[in-house]
């Protein structure tokens, strides 16, 4: 039998970062770099690195240098191939074009030299934890977490309270079942934790590109941070849209379409929201970011006159010195129980992500927008009663694509990727080298031709990619057709799981992976475990009880499901949901990047069915590959599962990868 060929690092957060294509690139790279020079130092990795596809349109190679020079100052450093990596994605992290994600901050080299933590930003998240965990029955030895301490980062080891606060942020996205709870964890329920509260955050909408499990076990203070203020932040921008707050209608204005204002990212239109109040309250000044534009507390004085009409004063107005403004600001927010996030110094010094959270904290209180408008008109109440389907699939996707860390991080599938560029980023995620960005045009794009030449690359891309586009052109993106633009993600995502499982059984047999296949593995998996559940194809309504990929996931990993926990699921919808959500939580606790919801499990959602499945087998295989210890029983066990993938029968599923297409 042949052994494996892949490229392997010894750290499985990195190794997890990148696909076997890419990995195989960058070794390439690096061997034949060390083939010529004998050796590979950190002077060596600006020329190397801006010599990437990846990184050609990007940055130069002075700008590559002043990256690395943060975390590898010893320039005659020889570097291991690891390192190499690990530069890559420090260098990778700071490609996002300007700071349309606000959590940008989060992606940083995950190295162990010293950032400087903001004192403050750390006070601000352990009063939101205190304030919303100190009813937890759990947390009354710990609640409340001293602030000035390093307490939070020896709490947030086990990964306990990160999932605690992710479901605070999005109620429902843990089943708390599957957390690991005891007073006294071993090792592997510590990792299970974390990866459940990675995986967690990755399908709220977190960016954690560069933050490994050890990070977490580790308790390293900029990584937590930055985690901790995206889950808030997700939870105070909750309401930020137009389904949640119909009232936001009133900010469209007489030359803008309603339309315009659904494709707004949170962030952006909570700064409409605080311009629409500014304007009205006669401060004739634009806020374009949460930092510089209110350092000197003016902009916040007329808000708070505006939204707390009986609390008016103008004593913050007639203060001239910023120090003392900015604190009878806050004297005034703190009538409606708005202050929490913020000090006087973080207003003056201009820290970004404690006024995007005390301003969204003072939308949650008091929008000051009317009932009224939300009424009308007739055309805005249609759109945003979307298809069910439509906005889960959206949901889906968008998150896929966050997670795969490319440079621009999308709030709305169907506004951002009208321009063409960030399907070309995710392309060149999927399939490195693919993009030829000499032909690209990069955002900000007013000619309409220019997003066109785009997505007619992309259309191409995707050709070349063997995915069925005969009735998608490239203007159909750029003009936002729903359907479609779905269609053709549905199809990149499955070729992406296709291609991570070709990749892992390659060196076995060189045989294509088919949705047929990755049916049959489950069923011989469970079957080998002693039961009769079986699945006819990815549309077997018999799959909304959730008991076969209870018992699937039992099969690749004995001890991971309590069957004490699970319901028969046969008929209560309720006891289905109960199943779908422990389904979830337990594949993300055994390391299954998924970003399916409960629905999609107990109404049989074919396309989820299949991912749910080959993110199971995925991870499965990928433990036999990895476990040099069992490789003598192990792998000529799935040497002869996989033979006899093309020998099943799979006469009930003949129909089935043609259905999913």
């Amino acid at each position: 039998m042949t052994s494996y060929v892949g490229v392997l690092v010894s750290d499985p957060w990195l190794q997890n970062q990148f696909t076997q294509v890419e990995l195989r690139n960058l070794k390439s790279k690096f061997v034949s770099t060390k083939t010529r020079s004998g050796r590979v130092t950190v002077k060596d990795l600006p020329r190397v690195l801006a010599n990437l596809k990846d990184f050609n349109f990007t940055f130069v190679e002075n700008e590559i240098k002043t990256i690395l020079d943060e975390s590898y100052p010893n320039s005659h450093e020889e570097v291991e191939f690891e390192t190499f990596l690990r530069a890559f994605l420090s260098v990778q992290s700071r490609g996002g074009g300007g700071l349309k994600d606000s959590t940008s901050f989060l992606k940083t080299s995950t190295t162990t030299f010293h950032h400087r933590i903001n004192e403050s930003e750390k006070a601000s998240y352990i009063s939101h934890i205190n304030n919303y965990l100190r009813e937890d029955p759990l947390w009354n030895s710990y609640i409340p977490i001293n602030p000035a301490s390093d307490a939070l980062f020896d709490i947030v080891k086990d990964g306990v309270l990160l999932c605690k606060l992710i479901n605070v942020a999005v109620p429902g996205t843990i089943d708390e079942r599957a957390i690991n709870m005891k007073k006294e964890l071993n090792p592997w329920e510590r990792t299970e934790n974390i990866l459940l509260c990675l995986n967690s955050a990755k399908a709220i909408g977190c960016t954690v590109v560069n933050i490994g499990s050890q990070d977490i076990a580790e308790g390293t203070p900029h990584l937590v941070l930055g985690l901790i203020f995206q889950i808030i932040k997700i939870q105070l921008l909750s309401g930020l849209n137009l389904k949640k707050t119909p009232e936001l209608v009133e900010l469209v204005e007489e030359n803008q379409d309603v339309e315009e204002l659904v494709g707004l990212a949170p962030e952006k239109l909570l700064l409409k929201w605080m311009n629409f109040h500014l304007k009205k309250a006669g401060y004739e000044k634009q806020v374009t970011n949460f930092s510089s534009d209110i350092k000197d507390g003016e902009a916040y004085a007329y808000l708070l006159n505006a939204l707390v009409p009986e609390h008016s004063t103008h004593v913050a107005l007639e203060t001239k010195d910023p120090s003392k403004r900015a604190k009878k600001v806050l004297e005034q927010a703190e009538k409606l129980d708005c202050k929490r996030y913020i000090s006087p110094e973080d207003i003056v010094e201009g820290s970004t992500n404690l006024n995007l959270a005390f301003v969204a904290q003072l939308f949650q209180h008091r929008n000051g927008l009317s009932e009224e408008s939300s009424k009308t008109p007739v055309s805005f109440t249609e759109m945003i009663t979307e298809d069910e389907e439509t906005s889960q699939e959206e949901r889906c996707f968008r998150l896929w694509i966050n997670s795969l860390g490319a440079a621009t991080y999308i709030d709305n599938i169907f506004e951002d990727v009208r321009n063409g560029w960030v399907l070309l980023e995710v392309l060149d995620k999927v399939s490195p080298g693919s993009v030829n960005w000499n032909d690209a045009n990069k955002p900000p794009i007013k000619m309409l031709f220019k997003k066109v030449e785009n997505c007619n690359q992309v259309i191409k891309i995707g050709k070349e990619l063997r995915l069925s586009l005969v009735n998608i052109a490239g203007n159909d993106i750029v003009q936002g057709n729903k359907k479609l633009i779905l269609a053709f993600l549905w199809q990149l995502m499955r070729y992406t799981m296709l291609q991570i499982l070709k990749n892992l059984k390659s060196h076995w047999q060189g045989k294509e992976i088919t949705e047929t296949d990755i049916l049959n593995w489950a069923n011989r998996r469970v079957k080998k475990m002693g039961r009769t559940t079986q699945a006819m194809s990815f549309k077997d309504k018999n799959l909304s009880s959730g008991i076969f990929f209870l018992e699937l996931l039992s099969a690749v990993e004995p001890r991971v499901v309590d069957w004490g926990l699970v319901t028969k699921g046969e008929t209560a919808e309720e006891e289905k949901k109960m199943n779908a959500t422990y389904i979830i939580s337990v594949a993300r606790k055994l390391g299954c990047s998924i970003f399916l919801l409960p629905e999609d499990i107990t109404e049989v959602d074919q396309k989820m069915m299949l991912i749910l499945a080959a993110s199971i087998m995925n991870w499965s295989l990928q433990q036999q590959s990895d476990t040099e210890s069992c490789v003598s029983d192990d792998v000529s066990s799935l040497t002869e599962e996989i033979s006899s993938l093309s020998t099943d029968d799979g006469s009930s599923d003949a129909q089935n990868d043609e259905d999913i297409k």
